[in-house]
């Protein structure tokens, strides 16, 4: 699967997902954020951590989430409601894992009052540092209207 990360002007980006399972789709321009799209961690931090059943796992299978549109009308299928169905807990699990290696990688706290314990151990948290950085690098060399593309399955 093609994932095609578009930087737009003004802290924006969209997405356009091709060669998986079910219609091609794209999400609208979106905030960006202060670093890269949270949904360039996603594919970094999966596949770092080696979690195919995912955010980007369950794209590729054919699963639909909000603000993802199909690129050509027609009939739509509901089979991607299909796969969220089926694998559900295994994305919520992966956000979590997702949003917790970006928090440490940011630098932002990991202990103490209302911050819970760690889906992640520190071996599987070192794990993400450098794929981070690197995504952060590809993506703030982007100038707006480029794109970065990460082949899911095959990139690191």
């Amino acid at each position: 699967m093609d994932i095609h990360f578009r930087k737009l002007p003004d802290q924006r980006h969209e997405i356009l997902v091709r060669a998986r399972k079910g219609p091609e789709v794209r999400l609208t321009a979106q905030p960006t954020g202060p670093t890269m799209p949270h949904d360039l961690v996603h594919a970094v931090v999966e596949t770092a951590l080696g979690i195919e059943d995912g955010f980007w796992g369950a794209t590729a299978r054919g699963a639909t989430f909000q603000g993802f549109e199909p690129i050509e009308t027609g009939r739509h299928r509901r089979s991607g409601l299909k796969v969220l169905r089926r694998g559900g807990d295994a994305v919520l699990a992966a956000e979590l894992s997702v949003n917790w290696a970006y928090r440490a990688w940011c630098g932002l706290p990991t202990e103490g009052r209302g911050v819970g314990r760690s889906p992640l151990t520190e071996e599987a948290l070192a794990r993400t540092t450098a794929p981070l950085d690197a995504a952060a690098a590809r993506w703030t060399a982007l100038p707006p209207g480029g794109t970065l593309l990460w082949r899911w399955g095959t990139d690191h």
